[in-house]
């Protein structure tokens, strides 16, 4: 199944500050085992994606986080882990593994996949990815994008065009434009028209196809990052020049509209475990108490005609009485009690933590 030229690209970043106590500047939630598979989600993506590249794979993360990865992943190479001085957005971690491998691998196609995403049907997904392969081969940048089951609002969409003639690629077909995270109204036009699909981040295309598009789209940059590939000891004096920009926005917008960018359909469960509210929809219900989520030691955990997902990390019995779709993480040092329909606003805890002189919290 392995592909030739074919490397993973995880980027690793990002606090997840709507899993808060959880997930931590220090602890982000790539690192944790958000699904008591016992495998935490960079391990999960590094596992998913190992036999389509065999050893081929490139880990871009931050300084803090680089000892952690290493620990978790032993069987990467001293030089398969890209240390970002600063956080800089997707596109400077994905241009930097870009750029190293444009210069040492001519001809090799990348497939950029976060750290942080939870997908059920691993081999649906592999089955993607090797047609978004047959399609990057031809010059394009591509992208897996993601049936959407409801209206969201908390997405990107990407609205997929007249299908492609690609052999090895029968569901190919081109974007028409990528779509920022849209009102309700409009989610739900996107929703019943069948034309969009979620944007999920995923990217596959030549590493020289990417840097030839950042080369026109953001001549700087790639400038920049080639001078690091070339360089890497200028990482520190470069890095602080690159433009904070997400991928979407810096190549993927713009080439959409050039005609450039393509679509696979995904047809696998996937879910960026936004929040606690999709944590819970991860989580098999307690077997003694329907509508009870635990994420730790179950005998922790106590609840009396109530609901909702709990997190027992301090060693603390917690108990809940008496209330609906509750969440509860508790922690060393903090506990976090909400609801599931506020999940998305913890973000704004974490937040106001900083503002009040609490960032040791967060």
């Amino acid at each position: 199944m392995s592909i030739d030229g074919f490397w993973g690209v995880i980027p690793a970043g990002g606090s997840g500050t709507r899993l808060w106590p959880l997930s931590r500047e220090a602890s982000p939630k790539f690192l944790h085992d958000l699904t008591g598979s016992g495998r935490s989600m960079l391990q999960s993506t590094f596992d998913r994606l190992g036999p389509l590249c065999d050893d081929r794979f490139l880990v871009v993360t931050g300084w803090q986080h680089v000892d952690a990865v290493r620990e978790q992943l032993p069987e990467l190479g001293e030089d398969d882990v890209l240390v970002e001085p600063s956080r800089r957005e997707s596109m400077p971690a994905i241009g930097l593994a870009a750029a190293i491998l444009e210069a040492r691998h001519p001809g090799a196609i990348i497939g950029s996949f976060a750290a942080d995403q939870v997908i059920i049907d691993e081999d649906a997904f592999r089955a993607c990815v090797t047609e978004a392969v047959a399609v990057a081969r031809t010059g394009k940048l591509v992208t897996i994008g993601i049936e959407p089951t409801h209206a969201a609002t908390q997405f990107g969409y990407i609205e997929t065009g007249e299908p492609l003639d690609v052999a090895g690629a029968p569901r190919a077909h081109g974007v028409t434009a990528f779509v920022e995270k849209p009102d309700p109204l409009t989610a739900e036009e996107y929703f019943r028209s069948g034309r969009f699909r979620w944007n999920a981040g995923m990217f596959v295309v030549q590493a020289a196809t990417l840097m030839s598009m950042l080369e026109h789209y953001q001549p700087l940059m790639a400038k920049y990052l080639r001078q690091i590939a070339e360089k890497p000891i200028r990482i520190n004096e470069l890095w602080p020049r690159l433009t904070k920009l997400a991928i979407d926005n810096a190549i993927a917008e713009p080439a959409a509209v050039d005609g450039q960018v393509a679509v696979i359909p995904g047809d696998f469960s996937w879910d960026d475990v936004g929040d606690f509210a999709s944590l819970a929809g991860l989580l098999a219900d307690n077997a003694d108490a329907p509508g009870v989520k635990v994420l730790g030691r179950r005998e922790l955990v106590v609840m009396q005609d109530a609901t909702g997902v709990v997190a027992p990390r301090s060693g603390r019995t917690v108990v809940a009485m008496g209330v609906d779709d509750i969440v509860v993480v508790d922690t060393d040092d903090a506990v976090l009690v909400t609801s599931r329909a506020r999940a998305q606003d913890v973000k704004k805890i974490v937040e106001q933590l900083v503002e009040t002189g609490r960032a040791n919290l967060t």
